[in-house]
């Protein structure tokens, strides 16, 4: 199979896009790919170290800035006219855009020049450039079942994200790595990739109220913040990293975990059954985020605390009450294992397949 691929802007686009590549080579070794993505962000750094053959293109975010706008309405005229090319010359079988406004020239060239063409959407509110997309697509794949209603297609088909099934076949980490012992409960506190500085501060505030429990903490800072953050005293059974290679090992040997509400990280906890904080970015666009978060909450699989009720013990004390319910820890492993969507990137591929071979 000869495929594009293209998704940009952050993690949670760009390692599902990877997560269906992997997916296609497993099932035909001799597959060839091609990744468009944007020149200036993630991707262009974290595709072309997997070995995937890639190609950037200049093209921005509409804004309200309307000076601004001018020049992104230019860069995606010339990205459109480029993609043409682009594609002209690898003369895929299919186009797959997985999210991030770089998918919007690609797959719309590949839909006027005649390809077959595919979105996933990983949030369970849509972004707008797979809304708009949803026109010039042959398939919609969704992560979220309540994903699918804002979709118009008859094309749209549930099939997870494809990182929960990387997550099940990751390798474990053992809490050992960190000096943590087998024998004590871990709660790992990590915000993205980045971190938050916002909850950096916050957790500094209250990391004293940890001293004396009967758990670990793992403190993910952000690699930018860890310098700032490590030069406080933290109690004994607290440990702060600046990062984490391999999160989702470790996240198979941790009894809960506080996080943001990304959409790969939502797979992951599913996948994993892993019981959940969730404090969502409200920094994201159309709150979306917090949507994620609202429906592992509205099925009793997560626990949600916005950024903005962050006061006090609040975080201290919803973690003491949930490692001491193994009722209520029970209710959500389960519950999260009833939301499970059995081999996503397979469902995945295997849509892609009947597409390509016209059935």
């Amino acid at each position: 199979m000869r495929v594009i691929v293209s998704a940009g802007g952050t993690g949670g686009h760009i390692y599902p896009a990877l997560a269906i590549i992997n997916k296609i080579k497993k099932e035909e070794p001799n597959s060839e790919f091609l990744y468009i993505g944007t020149h200036n962000r993630m991707e262009n750094d974290i595709v072309p170290k997997a070995g995937i053959p890639f190609e950037s293109i200049e093209i921005y975010g509409f804004s309200k800035n309307i000076i601004k706008n001018f020049k992104t309405a230019g860069c995606l005229v010339k990205s459109y006219k480029r993609c043409k090319d682009l594609i002209r010359e690898f003369n895929p079988d299919v186009v797959i855009g997985v999210g991030g406004y770089v998918t919007a020239p690609v797959i719309f060239a590949a839909k006027k020049l005649g390809y077959k063409t595919v979105i996933h959407e990983q949030n369970s509110l849509p972004g707008k450039s797979n809304q708009f997309l949803s026109k010039y697509s042959d398939l919609v794949c969704v992560s979220f079942k309540n994903s699918m209603k804002y979709f118009s297609n008859n094309n749209v088909v549930f099939t997870g994200n494809p990182c929960s099934e990387d997550a099940i076949l990751k390798k474990p980490i053992k809490k050992s790595v960190f000096g943590i012992s087998d024998d004590r409960k871990l709660v790992l506190i990590v915000m993205g990739s980045l971190g938050s500085s916002r909850i950096n501060d916050y957790l500094i505030s209250v990391m004293s109220l940890f001293n004396n429990k009967d758990y670990d903490v793992l403190f993910v800072t952000g690699s930018k913040s860890y310098d700032d953050v490590s030069k406080n005293s933290f109690p004994n059974n607290v440990h702060v990293v600046p990062y984490v290679d391999g999160m989702t090992g470790l996240m198979k040997n941790v009894d809960l975990i506080v996080s943001r509400a990304g959409a790969s990280t939502m797979s992951e906890i599913i996948a994993l059954g892993l019981p959940s904080i969730l404090i969502p970015s409200p920094y994201v666009a159309n709150n979306h985020q917090y949507k994620n978060a609202l429906d592992l909450v509205n099925e009793n699989g997560s626990v949600m605390i916005e950024e903005k009720d962050l006061k006090g013990d609040i975080l201290v004390r919803k973690i003491d009450e949930l490692l001491n319910d193994e009722e209520k820890i029970k209710d959500m492993k389960k519950n999260l294992k009833s939301m499970m969507v059995d081999g996503s990137a397979s469902l995945i591929y295997e849509n892609i397949k009947s597409l390509v071979d016209g059935k």
